[in-house]
C-alpha cells in the first residue's frame, strides 16, 4: 500500500495561516485600489436626497413636483432609487415608494436620465427564518393600526416637512440613536441589525455606480433613515464629492410649475381625501381646496367632483344630505371611468397601501360614498343594499375585503367627523 498523501493528513488548522494571509492580502489590495485612484480621474458628485416615503403627498413644501424639480436642477447623469436590482428590472416597486415610481422613474425615462438600483433585501427564505413571516405581504384585510397598518401621516409636523429636510441630521437623531443601541433582547434586534447591514449594502452599490461614472453627478433618492449612515461610509472614499442636496438651493415657483402636472394633482387629493389619511385629520385643507380648483379648472370630471364633494363633506362645508345626493349624481354619470392614480400595485386586491377602497372605479367608490352618508343617516338598511350592489360587481377576493372593509370601517365609524 501506498503511503498517504501529505495533503490528505494534513491537518485542517494547517491550511488557516494561509487562508488568514490570502485575505489579509485581498482586504490591503482592496483598500489599496479605493484609496489610489489614477491622478487622471475626476470624482462623481454625489447628493444623497433623503425622503420619506410618500410624504410628498401630504407636505405642500415637499410635493412630487419639487421633487421633480430639484431632479431637474441636478442636472444629475444618473439616479439611484431604493429597489433591489432584480426587482427594478421587473418594474416592482415597494408599494408605499411613491416617489420612486410616480416622481423619480417617469422623470428620469422621460429625461433619459439612467437609473440604477441600489437596494439590498434578505432572501424570502432568509425572511421567513428570522421573522418567521413574510413582512412584504400585506394580510387579507390590512388593520388600520400596528404592523402593516394603511400608510398615513398623523402628527402635524409632517404638513410642514421640506424638501431638505433629511440635511439637517438632527432632524434624524431618533433614528440615529435607535439605530445605535441593541436591543434589550439580542433574539429582537433582528430589525436593527438588518438596517445597518441594508444601509452598508446601499452605501457600497452607491460607491459602485459612483466609480463606474467618473466626474458626472449622481443623485440618490432613498429613505432619509439610511441617508447620513450611507454619507459616513462613502466620505472618505476619494473618488466620491459628497456634496447636500440643499446646496443647490430650493427650487423656484417657475420651476415648480413647471413640473407640476395633473396626475401628481390627483395623487395629492386621492391620498389625503379618499386615504386613511382623512381619518386623522391631519389634512392641509388649504393645500386640498387650492389642488381641486387647479383640476376643475383643467377639467371638472366625475373624479374631480368626487373629490371635491370629499372634501366639502369633512371641511363641513355640506351636510351629509347634500354629499348622499352628490355622490348619487356622480355614480350615474360616471360610467366606467377610473381613478387616475390608485396606488394599487396588486390589482387582485381592493385596496391599495392608504386606502381600503383604493381599486374601485369612479362610480363604485362613489356608491360606497354614498352608502357611507346613508349608514351615518342611520338608514343602514339601504346602505347595506348599496354597499352590496358593489360587491356584486367585484372578483371574489375583492367582493370579500369589501365586506370585511365595510364592517370594519362603516360599521366601526372611525373616521374623522367632520367639524
Amino acid at each position: 500500500m501506498s503511503a498517504p498523501s501529505k495533503v490528505r493528513t494534513m491537518r485542517p488548522s494547517a491550511f488557516r495561516p494561509a487562508v488568514t494571509l490570502i485575505l489579509m492580502l485581498w482586504f490591503a489590495l482592496a483598500q489599496a485600489q479605493t484609496k489610489q485612484p489614477q491622478a487622471d480621474t475626476a470624482a462623481t458628485r454625489v447628493y444623497v436626497l433623503g425622503v420619506d416615503h410618500a410624504a410628498q403627498l401630504v407636505a405642500k413644501h415637499d410635493s412630487p413636483a419639487m421633487l421633480e424639480a430639484f431632479l431637474a436642477r441636478s442636472r444629475a447623469d444618473a439616479i439611484c432609487v431604493e429597489r433591489t436590482a432584480d426587482a427594478f428590472a421587473r418594474d416592482d416597486f415597494y408599494e408605499f415608494t411613491y416617489e420612486v415610481q410616480d416622481v423619480v422613474v417617469p422623470y428620469a425615462r422621460a429625461a433619459r436620465v439612467e437609473l440604477c438600483p441600489i437596494d439590498w433585501m434578505p432572501s424570502r427564505e432568509d425572511e421567513l427564518l428570522g421573522f418567521g413571516m413574510n413582512p412584504g405581504a400585506p394580510p387579507e384585510l390590512r388593520p388600520y393600526r400596528g404592523f402593516q397598518q394603511f400608510l398615513t401621516f398623523p402628527e402635524s409636523a409632517s404638513l410642514r416637512r421640506t424638501l431638505y429636510h433629511a440635511d439637517d441630521a438632527a432632524n434624524l437623531d431618533k433614528v440615529k440613536q435607535w439605530a445605535l443601541t441593541p436591543a434589550t433582547s439580542a433574539a429582537r434586534d433582528l430589525p436593527r441589525r438588518m438596517f445597518l447591514y441594508r444601509t452598508f449594502m446601499q452605501a457600497q452599490a452607491i460607491a459602485r455606480a459612483a466609480h463606474a461614472r467618473p466626474g458626472k453627478t449622481l443623485v440618490v433618492v432613498v429613505g432619509e433613515f439610511h441617508k447620513h449612515d450611507i454619507e459616513s461610509i462613502l466620505k472618505t472614499d476619494p473618488r466620491i464629492d459628497l456634496r447636500q442636496p440643499s446646496s443647490l438651493g430650493p427650487p423656484s415657483d417657475d420651476e415648480i410649475a413647471r413640473h407640476t402636472n395633473r396626475a401628481q394633482l390627483l395623487a395629492i387629493a386621492s391620498f389625503n381625501l379618499l386615504g386613511m389619511q382623512s381619518r386623522t385629520g391631519n389634512v392641509d385643507f388649504e393645500w386640498m381646496r387650492d389642488t381641486l380648483a387647479r383640476l376643475s379648472a383643467q377639467r371638472d370630471d366625475a373624479e374631480v367632483q368626487l373629490l371635491t364633494t370629499r372634501l366639502a363633506r369633512l371641511d363641513g362645508s355640506i351636510d351629509s344630505d347634500q354629499a348622499q345626493a352628490r355622490y348619487a349624481v356622480i355614480a350615474n354619470s360616471a360610467g366606467d371611468a377610473k381613478f387616475t392614480w390608485t396606488g394599487v400595485l396588486d390589482r387582485d386586491r381592493l385596496d391599495s397601501y392608504f386606502d381600503p377602497f383604493g381599486n374601485l372605479s369612479i362610480a363604485q367608490r362613489a356608491i360606497i360614498e354614498q352608502a357611507r352618508e346613508l349608514h351615518r343617516q342611520g338608514k343602514r338598511q339601504q346602505a347595506d343594499a348599496l354597499q352590496e350592489a358593489v360587491a356584486t360587481q367585484l372578483k371574489p377576493r375583492q367582493a370579500r375585503q369589501l365586506r370585511g372593509y365595510w364592517t370594519a370601517d362603516f360599521l366601526g365609524d372611525i373616521e374623522r367627523k367632520p367639524e
